[in-house]
């Protein structure tokens, strides 16, 4: 690794170091920092245990457990200079006791980390969060053999390298990734590089695993879901179409919600069907944290006329440090029981035409004031 001189038009080189001659540790130190990190390692993970034992039979404990955004859990066992013979074996122990784990043992465990931190966060909360939204009820996590493995290490010896290349054949998902620690006078460094499969070929030998996890899925449940909220929404656009032109260009989709846009790009009206509620919403998604939580603020200053306008309360959930904060009126409902869908689609209809007479003008003066 190089360090660029831009002034001088030249690089220079990094010293290389490892971990032992530094003085780090791996639970102290290496562990820690995917664990606040774990992006490190090139995609989002959810790190939902660390250094855990709380298998049957055994006081084996493996250094991290998270979740990917596909609801598989991710073993991560790391190693600081030198992987040793049997990394391999380990992690694919750890993965095979974790393969029975079903969701409520998943939120259960994740739920005694959250608690170990003291912060007060609920684990159900952050799933629906790291799965962008999704209700829980639909949230599905380690289904079939979907565990993954990532091994964690500054050098890999031929034994752990052949046991993985040889793996990666019969579609189990491990991945190797290289760290190295690198000094320039007081300044430290570290690489992280993932060595297999490499980057370029990754998406081709990954493919056939992803290929044999559809087929695990329950491709029929998803497929009826997709089929009750075409119905669902088609019937609610319809009664909400004869009360107001908002969603007129809207189709039926398969998803819990469906949206339309306002006079303020990200800031969405927001229809959501879930097993639990029926909702009419402001939804206010800018991508930036500090952007949406200016105009939601605008808004709140202007609670108690646009609820007078609106004729009745609103929910407003502002979301501190979310991608998204809220505005909106709720009911319990469930849209796979069909009997529902008359009192759900009237109160949804009925409070999305008096939401958005409700913000209409506070909308435009905040754009206008942009």
């Amino acid at each position: 690794m190089f360090k660029i001189n831009s002034v001088n038009n030249q690089i220079t080189s990094l010293q290389t170091k490892s971990f032992t001659e530094l003085g780090f540790r791996e639970r102290e130190h290496l562990q820690e920092w995917i664990a606040k990190l774990p992006s490190c390692l090139g995609e989002e993970l959810l790190i939902i245990q660390k250094e855990f034992s709380d298998f049957n039979d055994t006081q084996e404990r493996l250094d991290l457990l998270a979740l990917d955004k596909q609801g598989s859990l991710v073993i991560i066992e790391n190693k600081l200079d030198d992987t040793g013979r049997d990394v391999t074996w380990q992690a694919l122990k750890y993965a095979s006791y974790c393969s029975g784990f079903s969701k409520d043992n998943i939120r259960k465990i994740y739920q005694d980390f959250l608690d170990k931190s003291a912060n007060g966060e609920k684990a159900e909360e952050n799933l629906i969060d790291f799965f962008d939204g999704i209700d829980y009820e639909e949230i599905i996590l380690n289904k079939g053999v979907t565990q993954r493995v990532i091994l964690i290490a500054a050098n890999f010896r031929k034994e752990v390298t052949s046991t993985v290349l040889w793996l990666l054949n019969f579609k189990l998902r491990v991945q190797c990734f290289k760290v190295t620690p690198y000094s320039m006078g007081e300044e430290l460094f570290l690489s992280v590089d993932q060595i297999i499969p490499t980057k370029d070929t990754e998406e081709f030998m990954m493919g056939l695993a992803d290929k044999a996890q559809d087929e695990i899925i329950g491709v029929t449940q998803e497929k009826n879901r997709h089929i009750v909220r075409r119905k669902f929404w088609g019937k609610l656009l319809s009664e909400m179409n004869k009360e107001s032109s908002l969603f007129k260009n809207i189709s039926a989709g398969k998803n819990s919600w469906i949206n339309k846009s306002s006079d303020i790009s990200g800031v969405l009206f927001s229809f959501d069907a879930t097993r639990s509620y029926g909702s009419a919403s402001l939804y206010i998604g800018r991508g930036k944290v500090t952007e949406n939580e200016f105009i939601f603020n605008r808004l709140f200053e202007q609670k108690e006329k646009i609820e007078e306008s609106f004729g009745g309360d609103l929910i407003w959930e502002k979301l501190d440090g979310k991608r998204a904060c809220r505005i909106k009126a709720e009911q319990s409902g469930n849209i796979f029981k069909n009997e529902q869908w008359g009192d759900m689609i009237e109160f949804m209809t009925d409070a999305m035409v008096r939401l958005e007479n409700a913000v209409r003008d506070p909308i435009k003066k905040i754009k206008e004031s942009q």
